[in-house]
């Protein structure tokens, strides 16, 4: 399973810069392609964000909810077990990520880290369980507190996602 990278200064300087306004609006631009880029040199191995945070970044493949066309994105898991933890966060948009609407409609879906890909199933949490891991990730990400805030009437959506049987 991921072992959380040392967390030093730079490593939170990034994870907090990342939760003011000016940063969020650029990472929400160039993350996704950077990342990609980065993976495919790395063959697997890592991706920018992930090098820069220390947070672990899975390649999410998905069924697109309208088209049925496979879509993979560099999204933000936190390890829980077997399983990771996705927080729809959208860098606190007012809109739900694509992501969002694939897992809904199609809730099995492949990730990809470090080179090894699993199927796994995807089951958006609710109520309290829904708050803790919410908590939980804000404790290891901080700018999901500002993400939340800026989200305005959207409430962000927390997955679990599990490994297939």
């Amino acid at each position: 399973m991921y072992e959380y990278k040392d967390a030093g200064l730079f490593k939170r300087i990034v994870r907090r810069t990342a939760g003011t306004r000016p940063m969020a609006w650029l990472y929400a631009r160039i993350q996704t392609p950077i990342d990609r880029f980065v993976y495919r040199v790395t063959r697997g191995k890592t991706t920018l964000s992930e090098w820069l945070s220390g947070l672990p970044v899975v390649m999410l493949t998905t069924r697109g909810a309208k088209t049925g066309q496979q879509r993979t994105q560099p999204v933000l898991a936190l390890p829980d077990g077997d399983g990771f933890v996705l927080i729809a966060s959208n860098f606190g948009r007012a809109h739900n990520p694509a992501w969002y609407h694939n897992l809904r409609a199609h809730p099995r879906a492949a990730t990809e880290i470090d080179g090894v890909t699993r199927v796994v199933e995807a089951h958006e949490l609710h109520g309290t369980e829904r708050d803790q891991l919410f908590q939980w990730c804000a404790e290891k990400y901080p700018p999901f507190l500002r993400y939340r805030a800026w989200a305005g009437a959207r409430r962000i959506p927390v997955f679990r996602l599990d490994p297939a049987s």
